[in-house]
């Protein structure tokens, strides 16, 4: 669970910083509006998802082997019981 936790905070992080930089960049050239604050929205969304892909590979690497591993153990769990109702 900590694998879960540390990339999506993370991501939030990667997320809040380029929402920061863009909006800042914004209120140089453009006037504060609603239609100019969702595309900040939008755009802060795409170049997050962008730098995600590179910058946090090796934490959802680790994620995706935490989550194969849970799958793993459940598996193991439900064979077992399973092997267990054979036998009665």
């Amino acid at each position: 669970m900590k694998a879960f936790w540390t990339y999506t905070l993370a991501r939030l992080a990667v997320f809040a910083a380029c929402f920061v930089v863009i909006w800042l960049l914004s209120q140089i050239w453009l006037e504060s509006t609603t239609v100019a604050n969702i595309w900040v929205l939008l755009i802060a969304l795409v170049v997050s998802s962008v730098i995600s892909v590179f910058l946090l590979a090796g934490l959802r690497d680790r994620l995706a082997q935490d989550v194969h591993q849970r799958a793993t153990r459940m598996t193991d769990r439900i064979e077992e019981s399973r092997r267990a109702e054979d036998i009665d």
